[in-house]
């Protein structure tokens, strides 16, 4: 047993600290990257947000919508085959990955579909990315497919991300236990602050050329502008971009004036009871639920939500003097806010 003693920090744990800047107006930002993928060669430009591939969240009607945003979307793994071949065949299918497991079953799918429609991004998701299996499963990934795009986790330390990106991972998925409906960290007692984990791997995975998605732990378009500020080149969102119209959950109504009203939505975590009954067939008895199930409001159309959110973005980048997304990290200071008030730290 051994202990760090070094301070590990969330996003609630700081706040960005102004710069003087010459921007005068949110529009003179551009909140667009453009990434060259390690593996591949790829180049890919848009608006580096991720939809999780969560059952509410990850569905075709989201990444029509995110795409109208320059956005991505991670599908969820449980849709049939056939729809997904037909999804991928189309245009909305560019702005869109392709989630697996790591079964026998996942990389026989994944290679039918892969047979009728191009698949240019693929996500393996695990919650416990730290397996030999997983490293495995990532390379065999990259012999099969090697034009693809792969982004693989979670993890949340650099020498895992290491790991990960040497054995074809193009983008690294960080996050244990930060999101707002997964109960890993109180069931098994293991995790890693958000924020500092983000730090510590975009440091790892930047020096051999890769990227990494922070995954979870974003409550407000402010989390997003953090984790950006921390090195993060993607952002994934579940609970942010769930209550929408273009989302999946089960729609709680309420009568008012005679009129049913949609008032709130189901939404789970894909470790939760919930999802197990759901697509298992119950809790196997050798493992623990790690998620919950929550109602969440209903909040209409998914483009007011993005607007905030990338509105947010923007304003943070005129605060402290970034003309590109891509300078944010090299111009952000965090300010510690909690327990000692007077520390900062440089992200960069």
């Amino acid at each position: 047993m051994r202990i760090e003693s070094d301070v590990k920090l969330d996003f609630k744990d700081v706040l960005i600290r102004p710069k003087r800047s010459t921007l005068s107006t949110r529009s003179a930002v551009d909140i667009r990257r453009t990434f060259r993928f390690l593996h591949t060669g790829a180049e890919w430009k848009g608006f580096p947000l991720i939809a999780a591939n969560m059952d509410v969240t990850g569905t075709m009607a989201v990444a029509r919508a995110l795409g109208r945003h320059e956005a991505l979307t991670a599908l969820h793994k449980h849709y049939p085959e056939d729809e997904l071949a037909a999804f991928f065949a189309g245009e909305d299918g560019r702005r869109a990955f392709y989630s697996l497991g790591i079964t026998a079953a996942d990389f026989a799918k994944l290679a039918a579909v892969s047979k009728r429609a191009p698949t240019p991004f693929l996500c393996l998701d695990v919650a416990n990315g730290y397996s030999e299996k997983f490293l495995d499963a990532v390379k065999r990934v990259r012999d099969e497919h090697s034009k693809a795009v792969i982004m693989a986790g979670n993890v949340v330390t650099g020498d895992m991300t290491e790991a990960l990106v040497l054995a074809g991972a193009d983008i690294v998925k960080i996050g244990i236990g930060p999101g707002s409906v997964c109960t890993t960290r109180k069931v098994t007692g293991v995790g890693y602050p958000q924020l500092s984990a983000i730090i510590e791997c975009a440091d790892a995975a930047h020096g051999l050329k890769g990227q990494v998605c922070a995954d979870g732990g974003c409550t407000a378009p402010g989390d997003v502008a953090k984790a950006y500020g921390a090195g993060a080149d993607f952002v994934m969102l579940g609970g942010m971009l769930a209550g929408h119209d273009e989302c999946d959950g089960e729609i709680r109504y309420e009568e008012r004036d005679g009129e049913k009203v949609p008032v709130a939505m189901v939404f789970y975590g894909m470790s939760s009871e919930t999802a197990m009954k759901k697509h298992s067939g119950g809790v196997a008895r050798y493992r623990a639920s790690e998620g919950k199930t929550v109602e969440t409001p209903y909040r209409g159309p998914i483009d007011a939500t993005m607007g905030e959110i990338m509105g947010g973005v923007r304003s943070m980048m005129t605060y402290i003097g970034a003309t590109q997304l891509k300078e944010v990290p090299k111009r952000t200071t965090f300010v510690r806010v909690t327990a000692q008030t007077n520390d900062v730290f440089g992200a960069s």
